[in-house]
């Protein structure tokens, strides 16, 4: 399965947003864009096509998509009823991996994605590994029997705290480790900090 293996760190400096929880700190301490010209590259003002850019880039990477995955994903959106922009981030909302890292079983997106991709967590009682997964109402995700003995979900509380506030279209029981789909995620339900109609522009060209 292709995955995008570079610095999340460098990444997130690229973008100019924390694409993962460990590159808060990185990003206070080293703003610009990696390389001898990030400095410069702040300084310019850009252009239209290049805020699109940046925020198509931004969300794809955010997400943990490939260019490919991403724009397929974006065509579907586009020929559903609505906006556009918004049904693309409920897609991006709506999958395994992502539900994972919300339910807070996983302390990022990456972590959750390599979860669904070993296989410990089973939809509606059939084992899964395939973290692009879209999950609908009244889906549930559970643990296998077997992972909930692992090191992992035994110190689930230590290295994926719970997280202060859960999405109101999934019930989460951390005992059970049990996520339930109960809704569909709203547009304030997605992240934050996204203009996803430049996205949208993006694509319109």
């Amino acid at each position: 399965m292709a995955r995008d293996t570079r610095s999340i760190v460098k990444m997130s400096r690229r973008e100019g947003y924390a694409l993962h929880p460990k590159a808060h700190k990185a990003l206070v301490k080293r703003s610009t864009p990696p390389g001898e010209h990030g400095n410069s590259q702040r300084r310019n003002k850009p252009s239209q096509y290049s805020l699109q850019l940046r925020e198509k880039q931004k969300v794809k990477r955010l997400y943990g998509l490939l260019e490919r995955q991403f724009s397929k994903l974006m065509k579907e959106a586009s020929k559903r009823q609505g906006q556009t922009g918004e049904m693309l981030l409920q897609y991006l909302e709506r999958r395994a991996d992502n539900a994972v890292y919300r339910s807070g079983l996983a302390p990022s997106r990456r972590a959750a994605r390599q979860l669904v991709s070993h296989g410990h967590f089973m939809l509606n009682n059939r084992r899964i590994d395939i973290p692009s997964i879209r999950l609908q109402e009244g889906d549930i995700l559970i643990v296998r029997d077997k992972s909930k003995s692992t090191d992992y979900f035994k110190r689930i509380d230590d290295v994926s705290p719970a997280p202060s506030e859960t999405p109101g279209w999934m019930k989460v029981d951390r005992k059970k480790f049990t996520v339930s789909i109960t809704g569909l995620p709203t547009r304030d339900e997605a992240e934050p900090d996204i203009n996803e109609q430049l996205i949208v522009e993006y694509y319109s060209r």
